[in-house]
């Protein structure tokens, strides 16, 4: 089945690399923009053996919406059968993943190759 390519929109860019599903969130990943994530995240973490990646290196901003994005989207792929890896180089934003748990959960990844080229951690509650 081939898949449509996802609509770029302000907060959000889509492409495939190496047999997984890229999600790059621009911006400030508020309320706002989680509201316009959501829906395309849904639909492709609802699919069976989902492989994504989210991106959050060209975001300038993350607060307690982007995060409920991240355990949302980490939860539905689980539950699938997918995996999710996660690249993220921004201090604060691994300081909040950290503070809440998140990070033991979901590691993040200095570059794209080191998220693509590591195995998925998968175990772990918060």
């Amino acid at each position: 089945m081939q898949q449509e390519p996802a609509p770029f929109t302000r907060h959000l860019r889509v492409h495939q690399d190496r047999g997984h599903t890229v999600l790059e969130f621009r911006g400030e990943i508020d309320i706002a923009a989680a509201t316009e994530i959501a829906p395309y995240l849904d639909e492709v973490t609802a699919q069976p053996s989902a492989r994504l990646v989210i991106d959050l290196r060209r975001t300038e901003f993350f607060d307690c919406s982007g995060l409920r994005l991240l355990y949302r989207a980490r939860s539905r792929c689980l539950e699938h059968g997918g995996e999710l890896r996660l690249v993220c180089t921004h201090p604060l934003t691994l300081r909040i993943m950290r503070v809440t748990g998140l990070s033991r959960l979901l590691p993040a990844h200095p570059t794209l190759d080191a998220a693509l080229g590591q195995p998925e951690a998968t175990s772990g509650t918060l």
